[in-house]
This record gives C-alpha cells, structure tokens and sequence, in this order.
C-alpha cells in the first residue's frame, strides 16, 4: 500500500475527533457515572491519568489508521470488522474482569461510536 495516498487529515481528525468523543463518553454528562458504577465503582482520580489517555491515544490513532488504510484500498468493510472485532474484544475483557453489564456497554459501545467517527471522517474530508 502507497501510504502517501492515505488521507492523512482525516486519519488526525478522526483521531482527536474519537478521542474528545472518549472525553464525552465517560464523563458525567453521558455514560460516566454507570461507567464508574459498573466498574468496581471506581472514583474520579484526583489529577488525570496521564499513562492511561496516552496510551488510550496511540490506541485510537493505531484504529484510525487502520480505517484510513482500509478506505484507501476501498476496503471499509474490513475497518468495520476491526472495529467490531476490537469491541468484542474489549467486551470481553470486561466481562472477565467481573464489569456489570451496562459498564461493559458503555466501553465497547465506545469503540463503535469512536470507528463510526473515524469511518465518517474519511467520508468527509
């Protein structure tokens, strides 16, 4: 693959784009608190977790590359199938790790929302 042919603004948009969604998701305006509740009921940390929104970024970017490789080949259904596959994944994960059910939701359902914003990303730009 000619990486040169990559819509490259689109991968970062989609990037920053998916990970302020992230911000959003997990706050107490949208899924937070049911997060936090269904996840051993974890409380706010006093200062962000720096480690875990660095490594949380690179995840997302890696994810919008691979959209951003599979829209220059015309292949999205391929970065559909990733996104679900990570969604499952986490999902289990999740369910492993004892998570309620609403709680395992709301991260995998953000790994949708995110792809569906980095798919739409490279539909646009």
């Amino acid at each position: 693959m000619d990486v040169t042919l990559m819509n490259w603004l689109a991968v970062g948009v989609g990037t920053v784009a998916a990970f302020g969604l992230g911000m959003l998701w997990f706050g107490p305006l949208m899924f937070g608190k049911a997060w936090a509740t269904g996840s051993h009921d974890i409380s706010p940390p006093a200062s962000p977790p720096m480690a875990a929104m660095v490594v949380q970024f690179f995840g997302i970017l890696l994810l919008a590359l691979v959209v951003g490789m599979t829209e220059t080949n015309e292949a999205i259904m391929t970065a559909v199938g990733a996104i679900l596959a990570v969604a499952f994944v986490v999902a289990g994960m999740d369910l492993f790790s004892q998570k309620s059910g609403r709680a395992t939701l709301v991260d995998a359902g953000y790994i949708v929302a995110a792809g569906a914003v980095m798919i739409l990303a490279q539909g646009v730009l």
